[in-house]
């Protein structure tokens, strides 16, 4: 079969529901700009992966099926990622620092019925719970959280459509 050239810069789609849990109806785009893992290392701006001009928060996954550095956009609810991706829908991922190597520290449980578990990214070198993003075991299962001052953002955005 023939690969067709798309000029990806000039296509819009439409019709089409967002890849992003956006508060864009608010004016406000959340964008994760230091991001830590287990022993304060960072992991934003390890590698040269962007997303919208923002350096990727980078992790390192273990699946069954293999492992390798993913980059995941920094936007909150922002579905994109880069690197090793080919992991099928459903799949437990291991989540690990890729400076560290030390596994991301274990939340609790997603509390929507799944048998996702969520994993600390620190907002802080401190890494405290009281500034991540929680984000789940599962390729495919989006539901992270940003915690800020012990405050649930991410529930914010998804229970005020019209503030």
């Amino acid at each position: 079969m023939e690969k067709k050239h798309i000029d990806e810069e000039n296509l819009t789609v439409s019709g089409v529901p967002s890849t992003r849990d956006s508060l864009a109806p608010y004016g406000v785009t959340i964008a994760v700009t230091k991001a830590y893992g287990p022993k304060g290392d960072s992991l934003v701006g390890i590698s040269d992966v962007t997303f919208d001009g923002q350096p990727a928060v980078t992790l390192f996954v273990k699946t069954e099926q293999g492992e390798g550095l993913v980059h995941l956009s920094p936007l909150h609810g922002d579905r994109r990622k880069a690197g090793f991706v080919d992991i099928p829908a459903g799949t437990r991922c291991q989540l690990f620092c890729p400076v560290s190597k030390q596994p991301l520290d274990k939340v609790g449980p997603v509390d929507d019925g799944s048998d996702a578990e969520y994993y600390a990214i620190y907002l802080t070198p401190q890494c405290s719970q009281e500034a991540m993003v929680a984000i789940s075991d599962i390729w495919g299962h989006y539901a992270s959280r940003i915690v800020d001052d012990s405050e649930l953002i991410s529930y914010w955005a998804r229970t005020h459509e019209n503030a």
